[in-house]
């Protein structure tokens, strides 16, 4: 196990700019997850800290040490490609067991057997073993390429969207037996991901980049609850949070440029009047009201249905509140009935409120 440490890495490819003064920590046997679009440098971080890429600016340092002159071979990480790239005329077996073969590792036969049946049993690829990979289908093959990873010694492990390949159902059982190895092993792990599921599902602690920078570095219920910004809050969630344009208002309340959304502001923020602003609440933290008073702590907002979509045993429904568009989260029995131009009550509860600074890229100001 080792720390990982990337102080100012800056990467550029011609008049792209990959990284741009990257600072990040990973901590000894942590689980920490990068997300960000694609673009966003993500994949570049990984080759920095493996040294397949050397970075222009700034240096990494596993466990410690400086690894700058150091070779990717002298790191002791192994990484693992979004492509599989296997050797296409071994066996299952034979890829996962080539790393301890070499020179470098020289672990005994029985030693290598036994790891690679303990993490093929954990992949879920035990009766595959003895197939070439030619005969495997791209899921298939994924893990096993993962699983030749996880089978090294390694101070670290770099997991580059491993689980990209795999059919949804799949993907949600890998995270669960990757989250156990993780335990198992407490191996530091840097897993690159665009997919927020994953992130909330696998990290310890998630890292959000943007255009090659470290937006907000945090744990899950952080990173959920409290964004850095409209582009993080943006990042986590389906449907996508709630953005509604406005200003500040007398008496301490935000109101939209056609007043039909005014909202007291988050317990605590002074802002002047008239300053512009975004509020934000997620779907899932609006509710319906049916009948009588919205609950306590709540505000009510009016507006009419504009669309309502099915999703399994839930509903979305997307609501127009004046020029604004409010989307939230119910069960399905209770948006059954509703069509376009219905008249709705919906109650926000002001705890679970987000604002942002337009001007100043959309930064959280509050709670």
């Amino acid at each position: 196990m080792a720390t990982i440490v990337l102080k100012g890495l800056r990467k550029t490819y011609g008049k792209v700019t990959a990284l741009d003064g990257v600072d990040l920590e990973l901590r000894d046997g942590e689980f920490f997850c990068l997300l960000g679009p694609s673009g966003a440098g993500k994949t570049t971080t990984l080759k920095a800290v493996a040294g397949l890429e050397e970075p222009d600016e700034g240096r990494v340092e596993i466990g410690g040490v400086d690894m700058d002159g150091v070779e990717p071979y002298d790191r002791r990480v192994a990484m693992c490609f979004e492509s599989y790239a296997l050797y296409p005329h071994y066996s299952a077996y034979d890829n996962m067991a080539s790393p301890l073969r070499s020179p470098r590792y020289k672990v005994p036969a029985d030693e290598a057997k036994r790891r690679v049946g303990r993490i093929a049993e954990l992949l879920g690829i035990s009766h595959l073993l003895d197939r070439n990979v030619g005969e495997l289908s791209n899921g298939q093959r994924q893990r096993v390429a993962l699983g030749r990873v996880l089978v090294r010694p390694a101070d670290a492990f770099l997991l580059d969207e491993p689980l990209s390949h795999l059919d949804a159902k799949l993907r949600q059982s890998m995270r669960a037996e990757l989250k156990t190895i993780g335990a198992v092993e407490r191996t530091t792990t840097l897993y690159v991901t665009h997919d927020y599921v994953e992130a909330l599902g696998l990290g310890d602690r998630i890292g959000v980049l943007r255009e090659g920078r470290i937006v907000q570095v945090g744990t899950r219920e952080e990173i959920w609850d409290r964004p850095a910004d409209t582009f993080v809050a943006q990042s986590f969630g389906k449907p996508r949070v709630n953005l509604v344009e406005g200003a500040a208002a007398e008496g301490g309340r935000f109101r939209s440029p056609d007043g039909e959304v005014d909202i007291p502001l988050p317990g605590g923020v002074e802002i002047r009047p008239g300053r512009d602003l975004v509020l934000g609440v997620r779907p899932r933290d609006v509710a319906l009201v049916r009948d009588g008073r919205p609950a306590d702590g709540t505000v009510e907002l009016r507006g009419r249905v504009y669309v309502t979509e099915i999703l399994g045993r839930q509903s979305e429904v997307t609501v127009s509140v004046g020029e604004s568009r409010v989307s939230l989260v119910v069960p399905r029995e209770q948006a059954a009935g509703l069509g376009r131009e219905d008249p709705v009550r919906l109650a926000v509860p002001t705890a679970r409120l987000l604002l942002f600074d337009p001007a100043d890229g959309g930064r959280r100001i509050a709670p």
